[in-house]
């Protein structure tokens, strides 16, 4: 699993955890919908930090929150 996959999960769980949609998580964040959708798309590869960051404001998170879980503690080493 990709580190943007694992991105993509972990704001699906805090928004159904918070009974929010996508299209609210960017309204509250100050980003707009399309955004927001994007970076769930399957389409795109990279999210950037700064949206996450506008994402966890919204969500009165810290990014060290945002982070700390097992999924991302195990994700194998992207240099090889």
């Amino acid at each position: 699993m990709s580190v943007k996959d694992i991105v993509v999960l972990r704001f699906e769980e805090l928004c159904r955890e918070r009974d929010i949609r996508i299209n609210t998580l960017a309204n509250i964040s100050g980003v707009t919908p399309s955004t927001a959708y994007s970076m769930l798309s399957g389409n795109r590869r990279d999210v950037s930090i700064t949206t996450i960051k506008k994402f966890c404001d919204g969500l009165e998170i810290t990014l060290g929150q945002f982070f700390s879980t097992p999924e991302f503690d195990n994700l194998e080493q992207e240099i090889r």
